[in-house]
């Protein structure tokens, strides 16, 4: 039921399929003074901040917090959205490949384990650090090898 009419500003974008077909997608405004590229602009950035969000939800905390003083909860809050800009900067700062840098938190807490899990194994089995670490098979990066080694043993197994 429409309680009121309003104009809108609708943009509409088309997109050719492999499979011959055109599929098109539909996004509006209510701002009716937007071109159609400053709506696709603010689409972009609002699914963007979703994912903060979600990603913030579901791996730094975000919705965690059991107090109820208005101080608690926007430390909580600025902790939990910290932790995961501070992630994304340090994933930023070690991408090497030429493609664009794409964030992804899930890959982000792999690699993170995986490098802990190396440094554990390291540190439990009494192994030389400098001589598996500085191995010329090793490259600079052993977060990367190591996933790498994960994958090749269990196509293995």
């Amino acid at each position: 039921m429409f309680l009121s009419k309003c104009k809108i500003r609708l943009a509409c974008l088309s997109e050719l399929q492999p499979n011959g077909k055109i599929k098109n997608i539909l996004l509006f405004s209510t701002d009716i003074e937007l071109t159609g590229e400053q709506i696709l602009e603010y689409y972009q950035a609002r699914f963007q901040i979703e994912f903060i969000f979600r990603d913030a939800k579901q791996f730094t905390g975000l919705s965690d917090c059991q107090s109820r003083s208005g101080q608690c909860l926007d430390f909580h809050f600025n902790a939990s959205l910290i932790a995961l800009n501070l992630a994304k900067y340090e994933a930023y700062n070690s991408h090497l490949s030429p493609e664009p840098f794409v964030f992804s938190m899930t890959s982000y807490k792999r690699r993170e384990f995986n490098r802990h899990i190396l440094y554990t194994f390291i540190d439990k089995l009494d192994l030389d650090r400098n001589f598996i670490l500085n191995h010329p098979n090793l490259p600079e990066r052993p977060i990367l090898w190591y996933s790498r080694c994960l994958k090749t043993v269990r196509s293995i197994v």
